[in-house]
């Protein structure tokens, strides 16, 4: 199973390592390993989050996306999987290019790339879009967007604005980078079937991903591989996640994730599928709709397969 990697960037002061350490602390059994970027000569960044990490590489003097290629990273991201993490954390420079570390991430094997964090500072939006207007595009390439210190905010309509710049991405509030780490990593140590479900605890009322709701899908046809595609393609703006297994008649199934723009999948032995789409202010009945009319009374065809198998990873 390749192991998620998650890329978190913002401009300086945003609280990306806050972010960092507080999934840290409420990891929950996960074993995490981080990349931590500073820009400059003396890791600071690094130093904070030393004592909270299983395993660690940190990096100086520039910027990931500018001072290594693809395959210093690889071998950085190998000598975390070889510490047997269960999810990698890049904490990126102030002064990256969040895209091109996505795209060095993808071009990585072994790893699964599960999404591009971004932190905003709510209280200096302003004053930080007019420093560095290629915040606008930094958000548009975003998975999922923190509006950071939103407790100090002020600026009205500025929840808005920022979800309107990051494309409909979900943006959540949130104070001192406090977000459950379970928007961003599957459980471990629990049965397959039963990550299915994100809301699997008690009481959630009060919980960061309050605001969360998943949409679950399931059926015993099989799928039609082009329709369903489509659906995976082009999915509400509200959902950030989507996972589960879906089969279309054949003799397997595939393993889905989709993390915003990117839809990975792998066969498998197994009949059935069984799909959940995690985000927030999706369309559940016209969701399920689209979902229901992928059913087929029969197998799917080798050539209609290629929708869905055209996502596959090479080993």
């Amino acid at each position: 199973m390749r192991i998620p990697v998650v890329v978190v960037a913002g401009f300086l002061g945003a609280g990306k390592t806050s972010l960092l350490n507080h999934l840290l602390r409420t990891a929950d059994g996960r074993r995490i390993g981080v990349i931590v970027n500073d820009f400059g000569r003396i890791n600071i960044d690094a130093m904070a989050v030393a004592a909270q990490v299983d395993s660690m590489v940190t990096l100086g003097n520039g910027c990931l996306c500018c001072a290594v290629d693809a395959s210093d990273l690889e071998e950085m991201l190998g000598t975390l999987a070889e510490a047997d993490v269960d999810a990698i954390v890049i904490e990126a420079s102030g002064l990256a290019e969040p895209p091109a570390m996505a795209r060095m991430v993808l071009a990585c094997p072994g790893v699964e790339f599960a999404g591009l964090v971004e932190v905003v500072d709510a209280v200096e939006f302003t004053a930080t879009r007019e420093r560095h207007p290629q915040i606008d595009k930094h958000l548009r390439y975003a998975d999922l967007v923190l509006l950071n210190k939103i407790d100090r905010a002020t600026e009205p309509g500025l929840a808005d604005l920022v979800r309107d710049l990051a494309g409909g991405a979900p943006v959540v509030p949130t104070e001192h980078g406090r977000l459950d780490p379970a928007l961003l990593f599957d459980p471990v140590a629990r049965p397959a079937a039963a990550q299915l479900s994100f809301f699997d605890l008690e009481d959630h009322s009060q919980h960061i991903h309050a605001g969360y709701e998943t949409v679950e899908f399931t059926s015993d046809a099989p799928l039609d591989p082009v329709r369903l595609a489509a659906v995976l393609a082009d999915r509400h703006s509200g959902v950030y996640r989507a996972k589960g297994h879906v089969w279309c008649g054949t003799g397997e199934r595939f393993a889905v994730q989709v993390v915003a723009g990117s839809v990975r999948v792998e066969r498998e032995a197994g009949e059935g599928t069984a799909l959940v789409f995690i985000g927030r202010d999706i369309p559940a009945e016209d969701l399920r709709a689209r979902l229901r009319a992928t059913e087929s009374d029969r197998p799917a065809d080798p050539t209609a397969l290629l929708s869905l198998t055209r996502y596959e990873r090479c080993p």
